[in-house]
């Protein structure tokens, strides 16, 4: 029963962890092309404004100290440590994009910053921001961070410089872990129980914060090692910024479930003196998700709907692709509920921005944005272009894309209408030539051997690589490595190609994808130890039993357990839930609300008692013979099920076949 759950919750992105490349693959220099690629940037986009920076600075009271939260008495990394990007200063070097460069050096703005009056926030601690709302006896937390350890020192920063109050409420915004994970560096599920505080979240919250990354969760973990260049040196020529924020923090994750639920727009709440007005907005940045307008403040949080880039329709480590109509509506209703209100406007990320015409200007524009985005695919999509050709198609009027804050940091124009056209259409282009093409590897020795062979294709590619036709000579490239990985040759020349790529990019994990995937092609995965996907005892404790199922039925091996068929009843003594579990026909079923007569075998037993097993801290073996888990029937058919489950490897290769 230990195995029920391998890898549960993508934790998301380890900055701390950065591998040492050997001396014959340290990263190369940018090219000519490159050089002029990044210096067009430079004459394309106001640069002279610097708007952003003063906002970015506005308000500000103390600054993180040292600039890094340290680790725990033997613990040899830090939790979080700025002092990493130290090389963010001055002009950006031939080797970042220049509209790149600026957002990173927006992202060092860091500590502790008054936005309004009783508004504050802590920013640069974590991936995302924590904001501080003065109640008349004690602080409104909006979004704790990733971390326990970076909301306390959050917390504490706060406490240093306005006076130690107590928490009195906790709001979630919304459903994803940079915005939930900290929580019990800031208040306790004991204080929860005894009333000293509560904690609001929209609908659905638990559902999703829970499910998202159960299912896919270890490819999704692993692709987040790419987007977030985990494992890439901190440099002018490695990571220098996630879009959104630095990275990720280093800690501890938790969940507090929420003690009360916003269910409709227009909800209103007076909490410790302060009046609130909720927006649901669900299905936009996330599915659960919630834009809050403090009127005595004239203050309007925006959540995680409109920050300073384009945000994604579909996220690069996996996801399911999300709604750009849908979000621009519930932009535009924020705009006409709130616009001719709001004096400032904050949110999960990033900076504020102050004044109405300039609240109301970045509302439209980032409504435009996703509206655009999903028109215009749809216009072409229905005029017979493909999802490839539209990619190519479509950009930004000047009106949208010379404004910064819809830039291409974190999503992507490009890869952003192929999620609208996948959300309508699919990924098939309707093109029968496309059906059912060959797999990788087959399709790799194919092109190699209609092109002449390998030594030919390198040799071909060398001279686009020298006219700087870098994506061309990754594509190329990546067929010829996945005819023969051991080619060293061709895995060069690829690693090469994304390493021009990913200097030219504005997107930071788009960078990240392609110097994650240059440095894997140079040196191969390296299978750092302890990084995995894994499942924390408040994920755990969160997800219901169909859940535990569920993610069981994924990591059954069809084949492996042809012509097999088990049946076996659960009853769980401390909620009264009842299930049947079924194996039949290569497939794991289950029922609930009943248990069988005929069941190969049964297990009684708490939810508290599946729980501890499932995170190791007990033995199936051991709770029997303590009678905590009575079985009826053969106790050893659960043990045959365990054996058809694959054990997912979070080290699967990418790059690589």
């Amino acid at each position: 029963m230990k195995k029920i759950i391998g890898y549960v919750l993508t934790i998301l992105l380890l900055p701390g962890f950065s591998f040492t490349a050997h001396a014959a693959g340290e990263p190369k220099a940018a090219t000519p092309a490159t050089r002029a690629a990044n210096a067009a940037v430079l004459k394309a986009l106001p640069f002279q404004s610097m708007e952003d920076f003063e906002n970015a600075k506005r308000g500000f009271i103390a600054e993180l100290p040292g600039g890094l939260v340290k680790g725990k008495s033997g613990r040899k990394r830090p939790h979080w440590d700025l002092n990493q990007y130290e090389f963010l200063k001055g002009d950006a070097p031939d080797t970042v994009n220049p509209s790149l460069w600026r957002q990173a050096q927006l992202n060092m703005k860091n500590g502790l910053f008054k936005v309004t009056d009783r508004v504050y926030q802590v920013r640069g601690y974590d991936l995302s921001n924590i904001s501080f709302i003065e109640g008349d006896t004690g602080w409104i937390v909006i979004d704790p961070l990733v971390s326990a350890e970076t909301a306390k020192a959050a917390l504490d920063l706060v406490d240093r410089h306005l006076g130690k109050k107590p928490i009195h409420t906790v709001i979630y915004t919304h459903s994803h872990v940079d915005h939930y994970g900290g929580v019990r560096g800031i208040v306790s599920e004991a204080d929860e129980k005894a009333g000293k505080v509560k904690i609001l979240a929209p609908e659905g919250f638990l559902e999703h914060a829970v499910s998202e990354n159960v299912i896919a969760g270890n490819a999704m973990s692993r692709r987040a090692h790419y987007m977030y260049g985990a494992f890439l040196k901190k440099g002018p020529k490695g990571q220098v910024d996630a879009g959104l924020g630095k990275g990720t923090s280093m800690g501890s994750v938790g969940l507090i479930a929420p003690t009360e639920i916003i269910s409709k727009t227009g909800q209103e709440m007076t909490i410790d003196g302060v009046k609130i007005i909720f927006q649901v907005t669900p299905g936009t940045e996330a599915p659960a998700e919630m834009n809050i307008y403090f009127p005595q403040f004239k203050a309007l949080c925006m959540a995680e709907n409109v920050t300073h880039t384009l945000h994604n329709l579909y996220t690069l480590r996996g996801a399911q692709v999300r709604d750009a109509k849908a979000w621009a509506y519930y932009i535009n209703e924020a705009k006409e509920l709130f616009g001719d209100k709001a004096e400032v406007e904050f949110a999960s990320h990033h900076w504020p921005v102050w004044g109405k015409e300039k609240i109301n200007d970045l509302l439209k524009k980032q409504r435009d944005l996703y509206k655009y985005l999903h028109d215009q695919t749809l216009r072409l999509a229905n005029n017979g272009f493909t999802l490839i050709e539209i990619a190519g198609m479509i950009e930004l009027p000047e009106s949208l894309g010379s404004m910064f804050a819809n830039r291409d940091y974190y999503g992507t124009v490009s890869h952003n209408v192929r999620a609208v056209y996948n959300k309508y259409l699919g990924y098939f282009d309707g093109n029968p030539a496309n059906l059912n093409p060959l797999p990788p590897e087959a399709a790799g020795r194919k092109y190699v051997e209609f092109m002449g062979g390998a030594e030919s294709v390198i040799n071909k590619s060398r001279e686009a690589f020298n006219n700087g036709e870098y994506r061309w000579v990754a594509q190329v490239m990546s067929h010829v490595v996945f005819a023969d990985p051991n080619n060293q040759a061709a895995r060069d020349l690829e690693a090469d190609a994304l390493e021009q790529l990913g200097y030219q990019s504005e997107s930071a994990p788009w960078r990240n994808f392609y110097l994650m995937g240059a440095q894997e092609l140079r040196h191969g995965v390296q299978k750092i130890k302890g990084v995995k996907g894994t499942a924390t005892p408040d994920t755990v404790k969160a997800m219901t039993v169909d859940m535990f199922f569920d993610f069981l039925a994924v990591r059954l091996n069809g084949p492996k357990a042809a012509g097999k068929t088990l049946t076996i009843n659960w009853e769980f003594t401390d909620t009264g839930e009842k299930y049947v579990l079924s194996l039949e026909n290569s497939v794991l079923n289950y029922v609930k609300g009943k248990v069988v007569d005929k069941a190969n075998a049964g297990f009684i037993l708490s939810r508290a008692t599946l729980n501890e097993i499932v995170l190791g801290k007990t033995k199936l073996d051991d709770k029997i013979a303590g009678g905590e888990v009575k079985v009826a029937g053969r106790k050893e058919a659960l043990g045959e099920l365990m054996a058809l489950m694959d054990k997912f490897d979070i080290w699967f290769n990418i790059v690589l076949p």
